[in-house]
């Protein structure tokens, strides 16, 4: 067998490359080129369905009242040491009335040293807090806009929702201005629990996408009416898995307008300290709220509440527990906080009071104070 010398490889090779070039060359230098594909026709699309136009009215119709909230936080900069304000977080409000003011919900602002507000038509103001209730994560913020500038929402009722009502959110989600999302509500009477650890009670729950940066917007009924305050997901991944909560409406109204009177929520007092939870179930007693001391001076202390206290041989003599406020059951210190948040200064309430075993009412006169 002989080999091949590299002039016969070389001259191989170069005829096949040439073959190559020629097979294909036709089709690379054609000039009469092919008109392309004629574009589809386009289906007509029809009227839209009611429900769906429904939905762009409603949209289009509010989301003027929803505002997107950046908070700051004051930053010096390492080599000036000049205090600048840099963005801290966003969040989502809405206009409560022309007077400018806009409810969002605490955590939103929390920690922030100021906050701006950007209107639907892009303008940014810059916002003063009025008034905030950790307690059920609302504040109240004011701008100095124009009232043309700041249509109110509607507001609505949430004591008569039903589960399997439609309901819609407009946010601010991640930062994404003006978005719209629809479902119904799941359930109601949720129980949520507030950033100081308070419970808040009576909470819708709805499977309406809520996700970071929807906080403080507004839960929408299919009428267009405030029903619902958006404030929490529950998530393990940290966004929406069909699962948020709104402070109910009715709470809202009854919260807002104490706010921009008067900055923050002065709840009635009995003018009790409450024994912790532990007593309770360490002594046996009945669900309630023990009390360990009375107030110089306090509705508890002129009605002669008597309190828990330690005998002379170190043990504990039996005070009051109070079981039931106005007929309304009690079974701790933030039953009784939710029931007097419903109560003015000056209101009336009866106490069901349990002592060694023995139940008795006692009628008090709230005074102004924290507990």
């Amino acid at each position: 067998m002989s080999l091949r010398h590299p002039r016969t490889l070389w001259a191989f090779a170069a005829g096949a490359v040439a073959a190559l070039v020629a097979f294909t060359l036709p089709a690379l230098s054609r000039t009469d080129k092919a008109e392309p594909p004629a574009a589809r026709a386009v289906a007509p699309r029809g009227t839209l369905q009611p429900d769906e136009q429904a939905t762009i009215d409603l949209f289009k119709r509010l989301s003027p009242s929803v505002v997107h909230i950046t908070t700051l936080a004051a930053q010096r900069d390492f080599f000036s040491l000049n205090v600048q304000q840099v963005p801290r977080g966003t969040g989502t409000g809405f206009v409560w009335d022309t007077a400018g003011h806009v409810v969002t919900n605490f955590h939103v602002i929390q920690g922030g040293s100021a906050a701006r507000v950007t209107l639907a038509d892009q303008s940014t103001w810059d916002a003063k807090l009025v008034g905030a209730f950790p307690d059920r994560d609302l504040a109240v913020l004011k701008i100095d806009a124009p009232a043309d500038k700041l249509p109110p929402i509607p507001l609505g009722s949430s004591k008569d929702l039903q589960v399997g009502q439609r309901v819609l959110a407009i946010g601010n989600p991640f930062g994404l201005d003006q978005t719209l999302t629809t479902g119904v509500v799941s359930a109601l009477n949720r129980e949520i629990e507030s950033f100081n650890n308070r419970s808040i009670r009576g909470v819708v729950q709805t499977d309406a996408a809520i996700n970071p940066g929807n906080s403080g917007g507004p839960l929408l009924d299919s009428a267009g009416r405030l029903i619902g305050v958006n404030t929490q997901i529950a998530s393990p991944s940290g966004a929406s898995a069909g699962i948020g909560f709104a402070i109910p409406a009715d709470e809202v109204n009854r919260i807002v307008p104490k706010l921009i009177r008067d900055g923050r929520i002065v709840r009635p007092s009995l003018g009790i300290t409450a024994g912790p939870p532990g007593l309770t179930r360490a002594l046996r007693l009945p669900p309630g709220v023990t009390i360990i001391e009375t107030q110089r001076g306090s509705p508890a202390a002129r009605a002669e509440l008597q309190p828990f206290r330690r005998g002379r041989d170190g043990g504990i003599v039996l005070g009051d527990v109070i079981t039931e406020v106005d007929g309304q059951a009690v079974a701790d210190l933030d039953d009784v906080l939710t029931v007097l948040e419903s109560r003015q200064t000056g209101d009336t309430v009866t106490l069901t009071l349990w002592n060694a075993g023995k139940t008795r009412q006692q009628r008090m006169r709230l005074a102004e104070g924290g507990s």
